[in-house]
């Protein structure tokens, strides 16, 4: 949900820089936990809620989602910022897993990662999944997204 992420990121720093990524090198270990886990039947789905016009970081992010993320088995939404002002979202990135869990990610206002957290209370977790439904809903498929 954040416009940038983890700026000190060498392979960030590296794709602005204008070096090619090798997605393998860079997010191997990442990309083989993703690709066994949905070639198991699990699906998983990322919803980015992104600024227009968009940072650098969403710009870096949306040129290696086809490469790393749906090559992984992914599936992958974008949803601009201005359409997501009606929905009730929790105040950090988040993920749910198997409606059971829900990891929280905390961050720096620059962007550094600080702690993430992992909550099991049904409540926040029936939360965070219809909050994740509203925003999957209504966001655009990774294919037909543009960056303005």
């Amino acid at each position: 949900m954040r416009d940038a992420y983890t700026p000190e990121d060498p392979v960030f720093q590296d794709w602005q820089a204008g070096k090619r990524i090798d997605i393998r090198e860079s997010w191997g270990e990442w990309f083989d936990l993703v690709a066994a886990t949905t070639a198991r039947g699990v699906r998983v789905r990322r919803a980015r809620i992104v600024s227009e016009p968009v940072t650098d970081f969403v710009r870096y992010e949306h040129e290696l989602t086809e490469g790393l993320n749906l090559a992984a088995g992914e599936e992958v939404r974008w949803l601009p910022r201005r359409r997501a002002s009606d929905l009730l979202l929790p105040g950090n990135d988040f993920w749910v897993f198997d409606n059971a869990r829900v990891r929280f990610g905390y961050f720096a206002g620059d962007g550094r990662y600080l702690d993430d957290e992992m909550v099991d209370d049904s409540r926040v977790v029936q939360g965070c999944a219809a909050s994740f439904d509203a925003v999957w809903e209504r966001a655009v498929p990774h294919e037909d997204y543009r960056l303005t």
